[in-house]
């Protein structure tokens, strides 16, 4: 029996869907025949700490004198271990949606342990005023699980964390000496339950290769861990490390100790690279002949590309497949009450991609030189929904994560008239750029199809900075393209920016108060601030000097670069800005404080905003003029209408007739008066505007031609009636 592939992604990343690259990858090695085998070990650990039997040693493992010298909390965890240990399976089961009864018993205040995370509740009561119970008591039940975080992390190992595994020993690694130091120390406390779930995955797999995929920098220590035991365990064993991390952070690594871990780190899309790679294992290939991968020979490391093939097709990637990974076993829990943000952190999601690669690439804070950003390549709606409908008959699941660096409109028009189509009744959301062609008429298609958010980065609330950054949009475009979407029921985020090149304090306050109304005016229901990072692949890491910042450091190591360090003369200085920006968002995003004045998030003295408060009112209010394209295609929404004609006799005895077209929808019933003959054409081509399988959509030329061709006489004047307007309110869209 030939031996398999196994793909693993190391801990950590999210607690409730796996990180799809190995389910890429799989579906990937489907199309060429491969066997292949994944594991997400990031959840194993998870639910191997947080049960019964993983607290009990949690507990066990804690000496006196590391619980002396801890805090207060940690100290009443411990006292209140018997309570934790009676509650952890049960809290967990509910998480995994297995018994939502115990809602009632987490919300009734007397069922869960409490420490310092349930500080935060009295802050919060607004919160459960909105939130049902189930939601309610997943929140509860997160904090629950966050103390117990909280109380790992400080006596028994200060790696741990949620969502990334010593992080810091992999951010900026410049130098590999910290990771190799921790890498010589005993297995820490989470260490020993990833090797005892790694050793029972070698031997239940047996493989000849191993891939990990490392996405972020909290995923590289455990990541070398695995590398270590398998190296130290089944030296026949071959490791690869690809994935975001090693795409962004080692593309010049020259540091050999690595590779005391691992035999190849290979770059970018990885299923050429991964093909080149099981060729050559398979005695078919040459070493010389592997693409863009790194090894360790003859003393130095080594970058080997002599592979005279092309990268795979993004159409030719096949299906992701979730196949061996424990689908309803990750935990569906909720950090913040936020609708937008528990996206991330609540419910399961598929993920798929519409488009390889980024169709603007010129922002110039972004890692645009890259492949993954750099080399735009979209598939067709079909082969899209396709993949959609592989996934659903494969993972039961219908909600969907497409994670473009930013979903091309044209293309995501194709995919929701596919899914309507098709009938698909799915929930989707996705990452976009705020231009103009997404209208109100798109926005309202995109959530037909079952649409339900977007994220976008609005960055700084600042028209200079936006030119600066080559994002393409104004602030005003953004509110009214962020309006449209909301308007059609569909959440907003934005990502926000602060501290980038030459901002002074003025342009930072001014986009706080963008910011503010933004959200007074419901244009935004969720964001989230970061600070400028700069990075060597992105223009400003390329060439500091063109957006007047010096670059400062590091100095170049032998491993990892990717963030820099710099000196901004002209700007403010933005860290004093943090907490003050984080605070105000905070509260705008849950509704309050709009009219607090700004001074009143800082304990520094800052300027008063020079924008007008009416800015994004007005921006809202100005609707762009809507100009009927001959190309543009004419969907219909609502359900098929009925030509209805009544007839009776008014007081006067005079016999009257009306004709009606009728749309029965789901919640509500809708009247277009019409005449006979011009309502029997309407009930004719709205049936032909409805989307139906193998059927071409009409276009508004097309729709034109039609009309004069029925003798109904002047086109302009039809576009100009009650009657237009109606369909255009009832479920006419064009896009």
């Amino acid at each position: 029996m030939p031996k398999s592939i196994l793909l693993i992604t190391p801990p950590f990343t999210q607690l409730n869907t796996p990180y799809p690259a190995t389910a890429y990858i799989k579906g990937y090695l489907n199309t060429i025949g491969k066997t292949s085998d994944q594991s997400d070990l990031g959840i194993k650990v998870i639910l191997r700490i947080f049960s019964k039997k993983g607290l009990s040693k949690v507990f066990q493992s804690i000496d006196n004198e590391n619980l002396i010298n801890s805090s207060k909390n940690s100290q009443r965890i411990v006292k209140l271990q018997s309570d934790y240990l009676h509650t952890i399976d049960p809290v967990i089961k509910f998480l995994q949606f297995e018994n939502p009864t115990l809602a009632y018993n987490i919300c009734d205040g007397d069922f869960l342990p409490q420490a310092s995370r349930f500080d935060q509740l009295d802050d919060m009561d607004w919160a459960f005023g909105t939130m049902g119970i189930q939601d309610k008591a997943r929140h509860l039940a997160t904090l629950y699980l966050e103390d117990l975080g909280d109380l790992i992390q400080e006596v028994l190992d200060p790696f741990f964390g949620f969502s990334r595994y010593a992080e810091r020993l992999g951010r900026s690694a410049v130098s590999f000496d910290p990771l190799a130091k921790a890498l010589e120390e005993p297995l820490s406390f989470t260490d020993q339950f990833l090797i005892e779930e790694l050793e029972l995955l070698i031997e239940r797999t047996d493989p000849y290769l191993v891939c990990m995929s490392v996405p972020f920098p909290g995923n590289l220590y455990g990541a070398l861990r695995c590398g270590q035991y398998i190296k130290s365990k089944f030296p026949q064993i071959k490791i690869a490390m690809g994935g975001g991390y090693p795409n962004t952070e080692l593309r010049s690594i020259k540091e050999p100790r690595v590779f005391q871990y691992l035999d190849y780190i290979t770059l970018d899309d990885g299923e050429r690279p991964l093909t080149c790679l099981l060729e050559y294992l398979d005695g078919k290939r040459e070493l010389h002949q592997l693409k863009r991968t790194f090894a360790f020979l003859d003393g130095h490391v080594t970058y080997l590309n002599g592979a005279k093939e092309s990268d795979v097709p993004f159409s030719k990637t096949g299906t992701p497949d979730y196949s061996g990974l424990p689908l309803h076993q990750y935990l569906s829990v909720i950090e913040i009450a936020n609708p937008m943000h528990r996206l991330w952190s609540d419910g399961r999601w598929n993920k798929l991609t519409m488009a390889h690669g980024c169709y603007w690439k010129k922002c110039s804070f972004c890692d645009v030189t890259l492949d993954y950003i750099k080399n735009y390549e979209p598939v067709s709606a079909t082969l899209i929904c396709d993949r959609i409908e592989e996934l659903i008959l494969q993972t039961g699941e219908t909600g969907f994560h497409f994670v473009d660096e930013a979903a091309p409109p044209a293309l995501m028009r194709e995919v929701a008239i596919e899914i309507l189509r098709r009938n698909l009744k799915i929930t989707w959301w996705t990452n976009i750029r705020f231009e103009e062609r997404f209208t109100y008429d798109l926005c309202r298609l995109l959530k037909s199809s079952g649409c339900i958010a977007v994220s976008g980065g609005l960055e700084v609330a600042s028209d200079r900075l936006l030119k600066m950054m080559q994002k393409g949009v104004t602030v005003s475009q953004v509110a009214q393209v962020a309006h449209n979407f909301t308007e059609s029921g569909i959440m907003v985020h934005a990502y926000l920016m602060y501290g980038f090149p030459t901002q002074t304090a003025q342009e930072t306050i001014d986009s706080l108060e963008m910011v503010r109304q933004l959200f007074m005016h419901n244009v935004l229901q969720s964001g989230f601030w970061h600070l400028f990072a700069m990075t060597a692949h992105a223009p400003i890491g390329v060439d500091p000097g063109a957006f007047r910042v010096v670059r400062t450091g590091p100095e170049q190591g032998l491993f990892a670069e990717n963030d820099l360090s710099h000196d901004d003369p002209e700007g403010a200085d933005h860290e004093l800005f943090s907490e003050g920006l984080k605070k105000a968002l905070f509260n705008y995003m849950h509704g309050i404080c709009f009219d607090f004045k700004l001074q009143e998030w800082f304990d520094f003295k800052v300027p008063r905003p020079s924008v007008s408060s009416n800015f994004i009112f007005n921006a809202i209010q100005n609707e762009t003029e809507i100009i009927l394209k001959p190309n543009a295609k004419m969907v219909w929404l609502g359900n098929t209408p009925e030509l209805v004609h009544e007839a009776f006799v008014s007081k006067k005895g005079n016999k009257i007739e009306t004709w009606k077209l009728v749309i029965e929808n789901k919640n509500h019933r809708d009247e277009i008066v019409v005449g006979k003959e011009d309502g029997k054409w309407l009930e004719g081509i709205i049936r032909e505007l409805s989307p139906i399988p193998d059927k071409k959509e009409m276009t508004f030329g097309v729709f034109e031609e039609e009309y004069g061709k029925a003798g109904f006489g002047d086109f302009e004047r039809f576009l100009g009636s009650k009657i237009w307007s109606t369909l255009l309110e009832y479920g006419l869209v064009l896009v």
